[in-house]
């Protein structure tokens, strides 16, 4: 347990985004929204309690994916790593 790192207050997955951390996203962070498990979190926030989620394939002109913020409750974990593989 104590190998675990702390998880920040903010993330986001968007690489231009001072809040972009490729280590932890590469271990894999899963996102609680509501007490609900939210695949498409794009950027979150546990102390302002906000998610930016993806809206399907839409893109804006530069690419990036458009997003809404959904306000309420976040929980960051990081996803259980099985041995072997």
């Amino acid at each position: 347990m104590s190998d675990t790192p702390t998880l920040p207050d903010r993330l986001s997955s968007d690489p231009t985004s001072p809040f972009y951390n490729e280590e932890l996203l590469k271990r894999g962070v899963g996102i609680r929204f509501k007490g609900q498990e939210k695949t498409n979190v794009e950027e979150y926030c546990v102390s302002e309690g906000w998610v930016r989620v993806s809206m399907g394939k839409s893109v804006d002109r530069k690419g990036r994916p458009l997003t809404l913020k959904l306000t309420g409750p976040v929980e960051p974990y990081l996803h259980e790593e099985t041995p072997g593989g």
